[in-house]
């Protein structure tokens, strides 16, 4: 999408044309506005750290959480117990002095930054639409409301259905039954964010696409031909986000094919709505 080099703005009635001081000044401002608000959500999880750590951090950590728990009732209506989650086994510690202060900071920014990203992204998009032209701002309308939905969808996908079930799988996985799985917090929590964060990014592919659609970089002709390569980068990046088993990838992988499905009508809506336009601009 092409950006208009220069921003104007009205200066008692005259077109003032912004130099790139003046447009980094502009960004650095909406850089600070969106760090303040990450602060102040960092702050605020930090001051609530029995809610952030025992029931966020360390929910997939214990049988009672949610997804386990409507896991065992969806066993036991189609009497199948093997469905059910009803133990952990495994132990977390905290290897380091400073190990579970450090890991509550980390925490409580990955919330605040979590929380705080559709305030972040609308900063964001407040420096780069002025440079818009009319059209363009036109077919970008309702991208901040978009954005931060698909990513929060993603986020909670994450948290809820892939983490739970990686979590369960590594926790239960040995390659000899004396060895005792004792896992260090960081190495927990490190896991439960990449997951969380990942599955929060990929879940933009279809925004990304209509986007690039709008500007006629993709077309669905060209995302169904390449459909075999996207499969391969897409089991790529999923064995790169994911931890270190099929599980985990399989969990990160099939979303992804989806989403590319559903980005390929996206693509497809896109380009019949602009012919659409194009035929009654050429009959009116």
């Amino acid at each position: 999408m092409a950006q208009r080099s220069r921003e104007v703005e009205a200066h008692g009635g005259e077109e003032h044309e912004m130099t790139f001081l003046d447009h980094l000044e502009v960004l650095r401002w909406h850089l600070i506005r969106s760090a303040v608000a990450i602060v102040v959500f960092t702050g605020i999880a930090m001051a609530n750290k029995e809610i952030v750590f025992h029931d966020i951090i360390l929910g997939p950590s214990r049988t009672d959480f949610f997804t386990y728990r409507k896991l065992c009732e969806v066993g036991a209506a189609l009497n199948s117990p093997g469905l059910c989650i009803n133990k952990l086994d495994f132990t977390l510690q905290s290897r380091e002095l400073a190990s579970q202060f450090t890991m509550h900071l980390t925490s409580s920014f990955v919330i605040g930054l979590l929380i705080g990203f559709p305030y972040l992204f609308w900063e964001i998009w407040r420096f780069i639409k002025p440079g818009l032209y009319p059209n363009e701002r036109e077919n970008s309308r309702g991208a901040v409301f978009f954005v931060s939905l698909l990513f929060l969808l993603g986020s909670l996908f994450g948290y809820f259905i892939v983490s739970p079930l990686s979590i369960n799988f590594l926790a239960s996985y040995q390659v000899d039954p004396s060895i005792a799985n004792e896992f260090d917090l960081s190495s927990y929590i490190s896991t439960l964010v990449t997951l969380v964060l990942s599955c929060g990014l990929m879940f933009e592919l279809p925004m990304i696409v209509y986007f690039l659609s709008r500007a006629g970089i993709l077309s669905p002709e060209f995302m169904r031909i390449y459909r075999k390569h996207a499969i391969v980068v897409i089991a790529f990046v999923a064995a790169i986000l994911s931890p270190p088993d099929v599980l985990s990838m399989t969990l990160m992988g099939i979303p992804l094919l989806l989403l590319y499905e559903v980005s390929i009508n996206i693509s497809w809506w896109v380009r019949r709505r602009d012919l659409a336009k194009l035929n009654e601009q050429a009959t009116s």
